[in-house]
Order: structure tokens, then sequence, then C-alpha cells
């Protein structure tokens, strides 16, 4: 073989080795790219998580944070937990307290969101107060809405008493509590489904509803079949993310009642940080945790599950 031969060989050799890297360079730029994020959510959200899993299999309290020994107790966290009288109660309070907030923040939010699509004097400004609840701190907003609701002295009943209604026990009534603390938390949650769903409505072509109103389809009828299904997919993120974070509302009900009175407001949430901050128990408040975080999985999957099959109009 002669020298050009040799020399052609090699200038051959290093174009399949340069094309060679540079398909593994446009493959794993898009990983290069997307690594921070992903060492990010390990580093905050993964390593919580798997170590709370662990520890939910563990006797974890506080004389281990100086022995550094927690004794391996397998399922016992889990058998106490469930086996317990207040499991019951916080599960119903906590699927009431839920579909109580969600429910009604949806239909209020897509009501206001509606609203505001029509184009009239201050309605930007309307909006943004509409976002204040949204962005005073939770438990600056529960301290206000506990004195609001006071039997003695609260705004509430003050103002119900020019009617001569006779104050009501808000949040010390066990059959009244529940629906207080629900109360509040509707309206923290509104400006969020409104700010998600103006946006939705925002991207409905104009072009829809001039051709549906050329065939009669004005009001309901266009929101049946031109606006519900073209803010379908944002509604589904909208169902999703507040029930995630109702799932795990914990500093509002600590603020309004700490889970009173007679655990009548006690939640999930709560129980489990009761569990671990107050009892100082963490191997069962990470256990009730888990089961809490299942339960938000579980719904998340099966709704988006029946979304996607929901036939399109």
């Amino acid at each position: 073989m002669t020298s050009a031969d040799l020399s052609l060989s090699a200038t051959a050799a290093r174009g399949r080795r340069d094309l060679l890297w540079a398909r593994l360079l446009k493959r794993a730029t898009p990983w290069l790219f997307t690594l921070p994020a992903m060492a990010f959510v390990a580093m905050f959200f993964g390593y919580p998580i798997v170590q709370n899993v662990v520890m939910s299999f563990q006797e974890y309290t506080t004389s281990t944070f100086y022995s550094g020994h927690a004794p391996w107790v397998g399922l016992t966290n889990y058998v106490t937990i469930l086996s317990s009288y207040l499991f019951t109660t916080t599960l119903v309070n906590t699927a009431l307290f839920t579909v109580g907030s969600i429910t009604f923040q949806f239909v209020i939010g897509l009501a206001l969101a509606l609203f505001f699509k029509r184009n009239f004097p201050l309605s930007g400004f309307l909006r943004a107060l509409l976002l204040l609840p949204w962005l005073l701190p939770l438990i600056a907003s529960s301290a206000v809405w506990k004195w609001l609701l006071d039997q003695e002295s609260g705004a509430l009943n003050q103002f119900l008493g020019l009617f001569g209604i006779s104050a009501v026990p808000w949040l010390v009534d066990p059959t009244l509590a529940l629906a207080g603390v629900i109360g509040v938390n509707i309206w923290l949650g509104i400006p969020f489904n409104v700010a998600i769903l103006y946006s939705g409505l925002q991207a409905v072509p104009k072009d829809l509803y001039e051709a549906g109103a050329l065939d009669g389809a004005t009001g309901w009828t266009a929101f049946r079949h031109i606006t519900w299904p073209s803010i379908r997919s944002v509604v589904s993120v909208v169902i999703v993310l507040g029930v995630v974070y109702t799932l795990k509302v914990v500093d509002i009900i600590l603020g309004l009642t700490g889970g009173g009175p007679a655990n009548s407001t006690q939640t999930l949430a709560t129980n489990a940080y009761n569990k671990s901050f107050v009892e100082f128990d963490f191997g069962q408040g990470a256990a009730i945790s888990n089961v809490l975080i299942v339960v938000s999985l579980v719904f998340a999957l099966v709704y988006l599950f029946i979304s996607r099959r929901e036939p399109h109009e």
C-alpha cells in the first residue's frame, strides 16, 4: 500500500471519527442543557423523598440525632397509623377539605375568568387586585381570617349582628370549623384558578366564536362546544395542581384551628406535621407523608387517564 493510500485511509478514519463525535455531541447536547435541572430535582426533591421512605421504616426519634441509631421496624409505623382511630377522621377530613376547596375554587375561578375575558374599564386593575390573596404569606392570611371569624370580636359576626343574627362559632364548633377552613382556602385558591384559566381563555381563537355565531352557537352553547373543549387541557392542569396543593395544606389549618376543635379539621398533612414536629415521632410522620404522596399520585394518574379517554367534541 502506497503512502498516498495510507494517507487517504487515515483521512477517512478521522472523518468517520469526527462524524461519530458530532453525532454523539448532537445527542448529548439536550441532556447537557437539562443536567443542571435534573441535578437540582434529584438533590432537593429526589433525595428527601428517598430519605422519607427509608425513615418511615425506622424508629426515628429525637434521640436518633444524637446517637445516629434508628432501629429498623419494617411496616410497624404504617400498621400503627392505619389502625389509629385518627386515621379515618383525617382521611375523611382530607377528602372533604380537598373536594370542597377544589370545587368552589374552580367554579368561581372559571366564572371570574369568563367575566374578565370581556374588555371593560379597570379590568386589568381588578385582575391585579384578585392576585393579592395569592401573593400574601399564607400564615399572615390565616391570622387575618382567624380575627375575621372570631366568635366574640370577629368582623364577620359583628356584621351579621347588624341584622340580628347571633354570633356564629365559625372556628370553635366542631360541626362548622371544617367549613370555615374550607371557605378560607377557597378564598386563597381563587386567584390561581383565575390566572391560569384566564390565560387559557385568551388562547382560544376568536374565529371559532365568529364561526359558531353564524351557526347560532352563542352563550351556553358556545361555551359547551367551543370554550370548554378548547381549554380542557388547561382545566386538567388546574385540577391536578390544585388537588396536589390542597392535599398538603398545613399552614392555613394550623393558623386557623390547629387541627381542632376535637380533630374536626385534622387532615393527613396536619397529622403528619404533628407526628413529626409536635410528638417528634419522625418515623410515623414520614409514613403518613408517604400515604399522602401515594394518594396524590393515584388521583393525578386516574384523573389524567380519564381526561385523556374523554371524547373531544
